[in-house]
């Protein structure tokens, strides 16, 4: 199975077809997919359009929602889990994104973020539609192995990691916000976090490791963990 090539044609989809989605194969991808941090337990369910409160302009046949347990890192390895079922779903024809205006109606306190998906005729974009940061801005080396977390989508495509290589690989870090934008998306972070690193441990699914080392944190950002892709 080829995820690595979704990574340069996905786009988050907000234009979807009402056609009904057979889930096994979503079903069977989610349970044999690899998570960043084992001993996080996490689960989802899947609704239709009105089990869901949201506050988007825009709406799917299909939402799946998130829940997990709220320990530390949590939100990083819900998004390294479900950007991997993203890029799954991409590859069989069916378009997602990510939505943090919205919750299921009846939210517990183990729910994370919801998910959008179904079927569409625009879900997919050439390379050059893609408006990112340049290498130099996300990393101290201009390295091409990491362009698939370049290209990763955060939220207001934000992209708040910045890569400091090491001896060993890379050191992984997350943009510090000022107040404002702490109370606008800096809880949507680590989940962006997650999702890039989803992109490079499909890439390198054989070479990858991800492990939290006792790491200082640099000017402008916090650390979060080491790789080797």
């Amino acid at each position: 199975m080829d995820l690595a090539s979704q990574i340069y044609k996905r786009k988050s989809c907000r234009k979807y077809l009402d056609d009904e989605i057979d889930l096994t194969a979503i079903e069977e991808f989610l349970s044999n997919v690899n998570p960043l941090i084992g001993d996080i337990n996490y689960s989802y369910e899947i609704f239709a359009k009105d089990e869901v409160t949201l506050r988007t302009r825009w709406n799917a046949p299909y939402y799946l929602a998130i829940y997990s347990d709220k320990k530390e890192n949590y939100g990083i390895n819900v998004g390294f889990v479900f950007q991997q079922l993203s890029l799954f779903m991409q590859s069989i024809g069916i378009g997602s994104c990510w939505v943090g205006m919205g919750s299921v109606k009846e939210k517990t306190p183990d729910f994370v973020i919801l998910m959008a998906f179904g079927k569409s005729n625009n879900f997919e974009r050439d390379i050059t539609q893609f408006k990112r940061k340049k290498l130099s801005e996300i990393a101290d080396v201009n390295d091409e192995r990491l362009e698939p977390a370049r290209l990763a989508p955060s939220a207001i495509n934000m992209q708040p990691w910045y890569f400091k290589q090491s001896n060993e690989g890379f050191d992984v870090f997350k943009i510090k916000h000022n107040f404002v934008k702490r109370k606008i998306v800096a809880r949507w972070n680590d989940i962006d976090i997650g999702i890039a690193l989803a992109h490079l441990y499909v890439s390198n699914p054989d070479s990858f490791k991800f492990e939290i080392k006792d790491k200082k944190d640099i000017k402008g950002y916090s650390y979060i963990g080491s790789i080797k892709i």
